[in-house]
């Protein structure tokens, strides 16, 4: 049980990253066309790798 839970862990930290990455590459009118602001890109993927 406690080894599933590690690699639960990582595998979030790892979609984390991904979207940070992802949301990152994107120009500012692009982000500005999502509704997200450069500094909110942290916040969103924290949020959208906790679901």
């Amino acid at each position: 049980m406690f080894v599933s839970q590690i690699l639960a862990q990582i595998r979030a930290y790892m979609r984390y990253r991904e979207t940070v990455t992802e949301l990152s590459r994107l120009s500012d009118r692009e982000l500005d066309d999502l509704g997200i602001r450069r500094f909110q890109i942290d916040s969103i993927a924290r949020r959208a790798t906790a679901a």
